[in-house]
């Protein structure tokens, strides 16, 4: 779960991270009381929204009055930025910026461990520095026994070769970036930019973090600050239901159960389909998925004009083979699908499974026996074959 970037720094500032005292508006009348109530020569605007780029599409401002103020949120509320609406600004004092520095902890799975990302280039884009310049990036694991060091953490900044005054702030932010990471049960957490004010005092200008969705039940305050609307309709209704579902570009929807099965499955019609006619999305009902779940999965898939086939590839374990039966023939019966769909049980009760599909004579159906099998029909099926 992303959260935006005034919650990500109301969040840095519980764990004592500096940040500038900028305050959410909803209305261009409430942006430019808070730019009134900060007192500063100068505000910056921003868009809240959960996508990047948000100042090459002029939604991040700069105003040197509160009516200026008012009238760059004005322009911004409403804006589209990649799909998604933007309903609230941040309001911020400006900074004093004499250098920029990008400092994130992440997790590394390869190595088990949390990961300290550091630069003294910030503000760029970090992937495309790894790739141009990867010695201007400083890496550090975290032992997650022992935590955050204190001699780690002044190796990092040493090695971003900060002065030596700013070694102190630079490791109470770090330590206090380490304390928050853990205490959310983050996947992210990520200062970019950390500036370098003209006093030499650091502030975290901008902030994001991405929170574990299977800790969200422990996180009770942070899950409360999901933003919906952010969310596709599709993504919201698939959350709702319990299933893991991710919107891609390609044409042939993908019903399976395990996330190694979906991946495998998707690889499948992508060798199969190319570009035009791979998976359109990764959507895993689960291990234990009922007939409803089935229902709503399918409804899902289908709610994708870009589908023109379904690939729905069981292997019956927990989830038996005739509930997904069921679960089809009744979404079927509800959405009416007019696309093709191919169809391959295996597993727990999959001759019961085929028997019920078999008996409600569905038009359009195919059935499969291997993946291969399944992969390559539902191609065909996309592409306008029989």
């Amino acid at each position: 779960m992303k959260l935006h970037e005034y919650q990500s720094k109301f969040r840095f500032a519980e764990f004592g991270i500096p940040i500038p005292k900028g305050k959410v508006a909803e209305t261009a009348q409430e942006a430019m009381d808070i730019a009134k109530e900060l007192a500063t020569p100068v505000v910056v605007v921003k868009a809240q929204v959960h996508v990047g780029g948000r100042g090459l599409a002029g939604g991040v401002k700069i105003a040197k009055s509160p009516e200026e103020a008012k009238e760059h949120a004005e322009a911004i509320l409403g804006m589209d930025i990649k799909g998604l609406t933007v309903e609230k600004v941040l309001i911020d004092p400006g900074a004093d910026i004499a250098h920029e520095i990008y400092l994130a902890i992440t997790n590394d799975r390869s190595a088990g461990k949390p990961l300290i990302i550091a630069s003294a280039e910030g503000g760029m884009d970090i992937e495309e520095l790894a790739k141009t310049d990867p010695d201007k990036i400083v890496r550090e694991h975290i032992d997650p026994i022992w935590g955050l060091k204190a001699y780690q953490a002044n190796s990092v900044a040493s090695r971003m070769n900060l002065k030596k005054e700013q070694w102190r702030p630079f490791v109470k932010i770090l330590t206090g970036l380490y304390e928050c990471f853990v205490a959310s049960d983050a996947e992210l957490a990520e200062i970019n930019p950390l500036v370098i004010q003209g006093d030499g005092s650091l502030l975290a200008v901008d902030g994001k973090m991405i929170i574990d969705e299977s800790a969200l039940p422990r996180q009770k305050k942070l899950a409360a600050m999901r933003d919906a609307a952010d969310e596709g309709e599709e993504e919201a209704l698939a959350r709702e239901a319990g299933i893991s579902y991710v919107k891609l570009d390609g044409t042939i929807g993908c019903m399976v159960n395990g996330a190694g099965l979906a991946m495998t499955t998707m690889d499948m019609t992508k060798l199969y389909g190319g570009d035009e006619y791979g998976p359109a999305n990764f959507l895993d009902i689960g291990g234990g998925a009922t007939p409803d779940t089935v229902a709503t999965a399918l409804k899902i898939i289908l709610s994708d004009d870009n589908v023109k086939a379904v690939l729905i590839n069981i292997f019956g374990g927990i989830t038996r083979c005739d509930d997904v039966a069921n679960g089809f023939i009744e979404a079927y019966n509800i959405v009416k699908p007019s696309v093709p769909i191919v169809m391959r049980l295996q597993g727990t009760n999959a001759a019961e499974g085929r028997a019920i599909i078999e008996k409600a004579d569905i038009p359009n159906l195919q059935t499969a026996e291997t993946l291969t099998d399944a992969a390559q029909k539902a191609v065909s099926a996309a592409k306008g074959g029989n």
